[in-house]
């Protein structure tokens, strides 16, 4: 009941101020004009009028009324600049903490109950940094103050706090306002406008936001710094930690730019990417693809002579050792003595952040070595994660990064195969292995394997797996492994869980492939404080808690992907070391990604999914590869180019390609996406036939059909049939016998 008679006051109070046309008193133009009638009735009573204007000011600001920045102005011209900023900051700041309390009183209950789980991590983040977050918006607005007012009183920020803090936040902005106000009062005609002092207001209130983030800024940076002693002279302008793709596009990016700068590597250069990823996975795809091919020669009219069937004959142990010669032949691009020749001094050994300019290595030699730097950059990249399981210890098995060296040491493939996993890594994997005579089968606890991608694509790639052989059981939940004995020997079981029912799969061996964690222990985060949510929590520049250090690659999210590592290097670097004069936020509006199963699944922006998940209205169009020319002549005649883009416009949102070769032909459309050109312009450009591109250029076509201008067009056909001497009755017939005499010839 008190809270709906409160309600009702305010509502009331409301209702009366517009009733009244209250509101017309809080413009510009009601102001100007009000303006002498003010000034008397300052000059004659101005305690009476003094306080009339601050309370009508807390009223203004705690009922959330508009009016207040007009209101601040007038205190300027009314009371000049030391009485005005007194009466505004200490009426704001009681308006905004009333405010505060009755949405307080009125809404928090309700909103917590409601909706409390989901504002845990909110509520969590107001008490720890609530008042810095607080003092932000104050000296920075990036929401009107009144919301800001009505939102922090739905947290569990002090009503203290909130008060002293505004009182402090506000009172720069309000000084600018005021004084422009004190200007205001003096324009007597419209050369006034250009008076100096007013041009100066103006620009104060221009450039303030500006200036409110370097102090905030200084402020943050002084806050965090605190408890260190910063060094007086440096030995290095950058240091990385972490030799994989990110760190090795940051070092070089640095020495490019002739800084003085420290890789730090304990293991081996290139990171997973080279030694563990990218490069032996697509060496092993290739052996696999190849494997097929020759299967199905006959298919190509070829014969395979030699054999007893098309079967390829080969050995899997000189399979692996190909994986590793080709490792072996991209080693140099990222070797120690490429990037030393490019003047980055490379240190083996193991790094760690004693404070946040100075980092301990303990080299690989057995020495110790503390080095400072302005700026450091960890790229320390993920591992595979290994779900704890139980009896996975005892059974063994390998993970993307071991299978390399493991398996190299067999002399075929092994006989039973389950991955565990049905994410991208996972079904690269399982399909390669299927394919070199594995009998893999392949576990995934989702619904659908490559949960990201649309159903369709879903479906394709499962398919595509099992007419390899690979054995699909997504719904299926891994419970736990054994080891058992008999009269035949040992053997290893993995208990599945499927519908309520629990089932036995044998294997020979097993491969972990269920996703990789960041590698975030041993570098000295903990110590400094460094916040980590499964990865380096990192603001849009890549900087860490301390604006010095940045973080980039796998350790940085939110992508995983070596190209994003690199991209994201660029950033870390620059910001790195020119970040006092120019800071970049990084761009992720265009990331690609290709899954290199076969065919290929390749992505980039939204896919149908994710434009339905988010609400964004989308046109979908597509085109078959079962069409296109090349692809028809190469065999691999299945898959298709899908293109999202805005309805009725050929922007485009998205692109999913599943076919051979998708993962290069996405560069068109990357290239389009990240320079705004539509769809007309891909059309519109020569693709050399007979190629695999010319689908991209098919797929817009197939757009531009759809939106042929028909009326234009059904002028364009009575214009022509003008220009024959036909009439359109005459015209007809000669369409209608022209399609007779076609279906007679066929016939």
């Amino acid at each position: 009941m008190k809270k709906a008679i409160l309600l009702a006051m305010i509502g009331a109070l409301i209702v009366g101020f517009f009733w009244f046309d209250l509101d017309q008193l809080l413009t510009l133009e009601g102001l100007k004009s009000g303006l002498a009638q003010f000034d008397d009735w300052r000059q004659s009573r101005p305690l009476l009028v003094g306080g009339g204007f601050l309370l009508l000011y807390v009223a203004v600001t705690a009922l959330s009324l508009p009016g207040a920045a007009v209101m601040t102005l007038a205190a300027g011209a009314l009371f000049g600049l030391l009485w005005g900023t007194i009466i505004v900051s200490f009426a704001s700041s009681i308006g905004a903490t009333l405010a505060f309390l009755v949405s307080r009183y009125l809404l928090r209950d309700t909103v917590q109950t409601r909706f409390g789980e989901r504002l845990k991590p909110i509520n969590a983040g107001i008490q720890k940094e609530g008042a810095f977050y607080l003092f932000t918006l104050r000296l920075v607005p990036v929401f009107p103050f009144f919301l800001i007012n009505l939102l922090m009183g739905l947290t569990p920020i002090r009503a203290a706090t909130f008060y002293w803090i505004s009182q402090v936040g506000m009172l720069a902005g309000t000084l600018v306002y005021v004084n422009a106000g004190t200007q205001l009062a003096q324009i007597d005609s419209l050369s006034g406008i250009l008076s100096p002092a007013l041009l100066m207001s103006f620009a104060l209130l221009g450039v303030f936001p500006l200036i409110a983030k370097k102090v905030l800024a200084v402020i943050k940076a002084r806050r965090v710094y605190a408890q260190y002693k910063k060094p007086s002279r440096f030995d290095r302008n950058l240091i990385v930690i972490g030799a994989g793709a990110g760190g090795l596009v940051t070092a070089y990016i640095a020495a490019a730019v002739k800084a003085k700068v420290t890789l730090v590597e304990a293991h081996k250069m290139g990171g997973d990417c080279l030694n563990y990823g990218c490069v032996p996975s697509k060496a092993l795809i290739k052996s696999a693809k190849l494997a097929k091919q020759i299967r199905q020669a006959d298919h190509y009219g070829l014969e395979v002579t030699g054999l007893h069937s098309s079967e390829p004959g080969f050995s899997f142990r000189k399979v692996m050792q190909r994986v590793h010669e080709v490792i072996a032949k991209v080693e140099p691009h990222d070797s120690i003595e490429r990037y030393e020749g490019l003047g980055v001094e490379v240190i083996q050994g193991y790094a760690k952040l004693l404070d946040p300019w100075t980092v301990e290595i303990k080299r690989n030699d057995g020495k110790v070595q503390r080095l400072t730097s302005r700026a450091v950059v960890l790229a320390t990249g993920a591992r595979p994660f290994v779900p704890p399981l139980p009896g996975i210890e005892d059974v063994g098995y390998v993970t993307s990064d071991t299978l390399w060296d493991e398996f190299a040491k067999l002399d075929e493939a092994p006989k039973r195969l389950v991955v565990l996993g049905g994410g991208p890594i996972g079904c690269e994997l399982a399909q390669s292995f299927a394919r070199l005579g594995s009998k893999v089968t392949q576990v995934e606890m989702a619904p659908r394997i490559m949960i990201r991608e649309d159903e369709e694509v879903s479906a394709l790639a499962k398919a595509s797996l099992e007419q390899d052989g690979v054995a699909v059981l997504t719904d299926h939940k891994a419970l736990r492994f054994e080891k058992v004995s008999d009269a035949n020997g040992e053997h290893k079981r993995l208990i599945v869980e499927h519908k309520g029912t629990e089932k036995i799969i044998e294997f020979d061996a097993l491969l972990c492939a269920v996703g990789r964690v960041a590698r975030l222990q041993g570098y000295g985060l903990e110590e400094l404080g460094i916040e980590t949510n499964r990865t380096i929590v990192t603001n849009d520049y890549l900087e860490t808690l301390y604006p010095n250090i940045f973080a980039a690659g796998d350790v940085a999210g939110p992508y995983q992907f070596t190209h994003t590592a690199a991209h994201q290097a660029w950033y870390a670097a620059v910001n790195a070391l020119f970040g006092q004069f120019k800071k970049f936020k990084v761009d992720y509006r265009v990331i690609p990604w290709t899954t290199f199963i076969d065919p290929e699944v390749a992505r980039v922006g939204l896919n149908e999914q994710e434009a339905k998940e988010k609400g964004i209205a989308v046109e979908v169009t597509r085109y078959e590869l079962d069409d296109l020319d090349r692809a028809i002549a190469d065999g691999a005649a299945h898959g298709f180019v899908k293109v999202l883009t805005v309805p009725g416009k050929d922007r485009i949102l998205g692109v999913t390609i599943v076919g051979e070769h998708g993962g290069d032909l996405m560069a068109e459309f990357v290239l389009a996406m990240k320079h705004g050109l539509g769809l007309n312009k891909i059309l519109g450009t020569i693709h050399a036939y007979p190629t695999w591109a010319e689908a991209n250029k098919y797929a817009a076509g197939e757009w531009k059909r759809a939106h042929a201008p028909q009326r234009v067009l059904a002028s364009l056909e009575k214009y022509h049939s003008w220009r024959r001497g036909h009439g359109n009755e005459q015209d007809s017939k000669d369409r209608n016998a022209g399609l007779a005499g076609r279906t007679d010839g066929l016939g």
